[in-house]
């Protein structure tokens, strides 16, 4: 459903800030290391660094999205000396896109562990963001709990607002299936049926089925509101209580003899708790 999303594998995410270059985070944390040549020279004052951490929605649902956001700010009077931002997400959530502006992103030790460093000083007043984009697996359970740590290699006076952290609930959400069967020839087309499918707890209000057919066209569906293009349909379902099935027809008119139809169904709001019935494949070489 997310194609395209970049997940986050071993080695250093190609996410960096844009500006002028400054010391990398592992030079920056040798013990002893001498300072780069024109970097900022820490305050005495020191820099109040803050963090805040939100997630959205607010009720995760299995095998949805949810999108963890950090700010981070320096309030000085200090510059935050090349400052590290560590976000550690639930076991639950499987990371799949870091968006930033403030540092280079990296995994951390584990795979749902992010750590942002800052390959510049960051001056009092100044601050930034990091995105951080996941999928609730399947079978996730509540409350799922996020943290955000920020620090600094200057002393912060006030480090009680240096970390943050989230509590997210988990909805029941439902379990839908979607089953194929047919492949009856009359003439030039061939018919299709579907048979979807849900087994709750959640009701569905916006459940969609897509079906694409390889090298046919879709005729006509009976069962639903649906719109066709080329060798796609999609089709909008009525609200579906635990226990409901709808029964959708598809005519295809395809080139040639072979057919090849999948079908999919899906719900934005409800999420889904076993995603490997949401999907099937109906083949005919002749």
């Amino acid at each position: 459903m997310m194609r395209g999303a970049a997940r986050v594998a071993a080695g250093v995410m190609s996410l960096v800030l844009a500006g002028v270059p400054g010391t990398a985070p592992a030079e920056a944390g040798r013990a002893g290391a001498p300072a780069p040549a024109g970097a900022a020279a820490a305050d005495p004052g020191g820099a109040d660094l803050s963090v805040r951490l939100k997630a959205s929605p607010r009720r995760a649902r299995p095998g949805q999205r949810l999108v963890y956001r950090v700010r981070v700010h320096n309030a000085g009077p200090g510059a935050a000396v090349l400052p590290v931002l560590t976000v550690r997400v639930p076991k639950a959530v499987r990371i799949v896109h870091v968006d930033v502006d403030v540092a280079e992103c990296r995994p951390g030790r584990t795979a749902r562990e992010v750590v942002c460093a800052s390959r510049r000083d960051v001056p009092a007043g100044n601050g930034g963001r990091v995105a951080i984009t996941g999928v609730v697996r399947p079978g996730a359970r509540g409350p799922l709990r996020a943290t955000a740590t920020l620090s600094s290699q200057v002393v912060d006076g006030d480090a009680g607002d240096n970390s943050a952290r989230t509590v997210t609930p988990v909805g029941e959400g439902a379990d839908l299936s979607v089953r194929l069967s047919g492949l009856r020839r009359t003439g030039r087309t061939v018919t299709v049926d579907a048979l979807v499918g849900n087994r709750g707890p959640r009701t569905v209000r916006d459940a969609l089925v897509v079906l694409q057919a390889k090298r046919a066209r879709v005729v006509s569906v009976e069962g639903a509101r649906c719109r066709s293009r080329s060798g796609y349909s999609g089709c909008a379902l009525r609200v579906m209580r635990p226990g409901d099935r709808i029964a959708l027809r598809f005519v295809l008119r395809p080139r040639g003899r072979a057919v090849d139809a999948r079908a999919t169904v899906y719900s934005a709001g409800a999420g889904d708790r076993r995603l490997r019935d949401n999907a099937d494949r109906l083949r005919s070489s002749r």
